[in-house]
């Protein structure tokens, strides 16, 4: 039971956090459509809703995040651990308890998007709408293939994707 309860805790917690962000970036990019816009703007949407659900929902979030995201979720539920079920959330991004190379990709993807935040922020209005319009579809993307994967990653008999987990023979460090 107490594994059940951190791999849906890690779940749900991404998964709130993705429909957090996506509720708040919505109404900015809906917002974009109160201005005038010229053909560019028309085209830059265009292209940036597609690079968008190219690269962050299908390549970033369908291809890489959300399968991996639910096999550990996966492996929380029959191996839970304390710490790991506590922080069930960074466990399945894969904060800690994974191969120092994808500690490594998530840290440096999570001071991107901070970084890419922060600058998107400072853009006026309508290309800040539009930059985010993408950035919703992406994560819309992502949630529901997130949503996908760990239904079935929970239910079925196999689910082979990968975990990227920290040999358990090595050391493993302050959180395994």
């Amino acid at each position: 039971m107490f594994g059940l309860f951190g791999a849906i805790w890690g779940i749900g917690g991404i998964c709130l956090l993705l429909a957090f962000t996506i509720t708040r970036l919505l109404p900015i990019s809906l917002e974009a459509l109160d201005f005038s816009w010229a053909w560019n703007h028309w085209a830059s949407l265009i292209f940036n809703t597609l690079v968008m659900a190219y690269y962050e929902g299908y390549k970033g979030f369908q291809k890489g995040f959300s399968p991996r995201l639910a096999a550990r979720a996966r492996y929380l539920k029959s191996n839970p651990k304390g710490l790991h079920v506590l922080l069930a959330p960074l466990f399945c991004a894969g904060y800690f308890y994974s191969t120092k190379r994808r500690q490594l990709s998530i840290i440096l993807l999570t001071l991107f998007i901070i970084i890419a935040v922060v600058l998107v922020g400072e853009l006026r209005q309508p290309w800040r709408g539009i930059v985010d319009a993408g950035v919703v579809l992406g994560l819309a993307w992502g949630l529901v293939s997130t949503a996908l994967f760990s239904f079935t990653a929970l239910t079925a008999s196999e689910f082979n994707h990968a975990t990227d987990l920290i040999n358990p023979a090595k050391k493993a460090g302050p959180f395994s």
